[in-house]
């Protein structure tokens, strides 16, 4: 199962949450951040439907599988 992992962090004068290496929008303080990265965490574990999706490979092969709407990566917040 996928883990993701947000991590507040200071960003432009401000405060915001980082999942790898995309930030979010930027929070006025830490607290703000932090309500931001824990709805999204939460809303990330929610189940969805089981969906048909097509995508594309680094070397341009498309592909298609099945998305089980069951299949949420766990999350955690951090910072």
């Amino acid at each position: 199962m996928a883990h993701v992992h947000y991590m507040i962090v200071e960003h432009e004068g401000g405060w915001a949450y980082k999942v790898g290496d995309v930030f979010s929008e930027r929070y006025a303080t830490h607290g703000e951040a932090r309500e931001a990265a824990e709805r999204a965490a939460s809303e990330q574990r929610l189940p969805g439907a089981t969906e048909d999706i097509e995508f594309q490979d680094e070397a341009g092969v498309w592909h298609e599988e099945v998305s089980p709407g069951r299949d949420r990566p766990e999350t955690d917040v951090t910072g």
